[in-house]
């Protein structure tokens, strides 16, 4: 298969290392706007061709795979181009800066039979994925609620703000994990740096089954933190992306009711357990993502971070910036 990338910036280079590790996968054209940057593609990858034309990829024939790794403005285009001409799809989150955008993508790739596919990378991170197999058999209990924080200073972007740059990997994960949704967010945030761009976002979602997530996003902050606590009625735990060696932690702890038959005789017990630090197998999250690409290019079958995915992440943050503009005031996610 042979692939070409869109974007050579922050991303696209990961891109080219990783697809050139894959099987029956070979990088063969690299885009980009700024010649300085094609330069250091011929620098790094002297038998990669290079062009400042994206029509070169996305509707060459000797492409097979295009990678689109742009600004978030650019994907709609260069993806239908690349769809329309019957390349499969790896684009960079979110799929495009709107719902209607995103649907007529995912009915494109659909019709055209191509499988399309959304970076949300932390669908692959090592530490979701064992949390997602644990709260699928029960380990937690009934999920009362989700709190994340995805903090750092930068990188600060003008073509998105914080809930679109950041938050979306958030909403990504609760709702990997929980398999389903939310039905109504609230969000406030600042504007510090730039007018029309949030540096900060507080999002408050509202799931199905009474779960209630919260993300605090910034780029504006002095320590990088990607931390998620989750907490069930059996047990509680917390991830942290910043730790190699014990990114999961259990602790079984909770509140249990004591029955009573007085208001006088009413309490509550703490329950508090043991601290449990699982063994997760650490891998690099991009090329796992990327590999469940190649696989479902091989064998056509749709990945978990598909384009209805992407789209339902830009269903929530669509709702999230009308909530912003708003003031917080609550607002519905549209239905699928």
């Amino acid at each position: 298969m042979r692939v070409g990338v869109i974007g050579f910036g922050q991303w696209g280079p990961n891109h080219v290392r990783n697809f050139r590790l894959i099987d029956d996968f070979d990088v063969v054209r690299v885009c980009d706007a700024a010649p300085a940057r094609l330069k250091l593609v011929q620098k790094q990858f002297r038998e990669i061709d290079t062009t400042t034309d994206p029509v070169a990829i996305t509707q060459a024939k000797d492409i097979d795979v295009v990678v689109v790794a742009t600004p978030v403005q650019t994907h709609f285009t260069l993806v239908k181009q690349a769809l329309e001409s019957g390349k499969d799809v790896l684009c960079e989150k979110p799929l495009a800066a709107t719902v209607d955008e995103c649907r007529v993508l995912c009915d494109l790739a659909v019709s055209k039979q191509r499988v399309l596919m959304v970076g949300h990378v932390f669908l692959y991170n090592p530490g979701v994925q064992h949390l997602k197999v644990d709260l699928d058999r029960g380990e937690l209990g009934r999920v009362y609620y989700m709190d994340a924080t995805r903090t750092n200073l930068g990188p600060v972007r003008r073509d998105v703000g914080a809930i679109y740059d950041l938050a979306s990997h958030d909403i990504s994960i609760f709702n990997y994990l929980l398999g389903a949704g939310p039905i109504e967010v609230s969000a406030t945030g600042g504007f510090f740096l730039q007018e029309k761009v949030e540096d900060i976002a507080f999002l408050t979602l509202s799931y199905p089954k009474s779960v209630v997530c919260h993300v605090h996003t910034s780029w504006l902050n002095p320590r990088k933190v990607r931390h998620l606590t989750i907490v069930g009625d059996h047990k509680m735990a917390v991830w942290d992306d910043m730790d190699n060696l014990e990114p999961i932690r259990y602790y079984d702890k909770g509140v249990i009711a004591d029955h009573y038959s007085s208001f006088g005789q009413f309490q509550m017990i703490l329950r508090d357990g043991a601290i449990v630090s699982p063994k997760v197998k650490m891998f690099e999250p991009l090329l796992s993502q990327n590999q469940e690409f190649a696989n479902c290019v091989r064998s056509r079958r749709t990945p978990a971070a598909s384009g209805e995915f992407g789209l339902s992440i830009v269903r929530v943050m669509e709702a999230a910036m009308e909530s912003l503009r708003n003031q917080g005031r609550s607002t519905k996610v549209a239905a699928a």
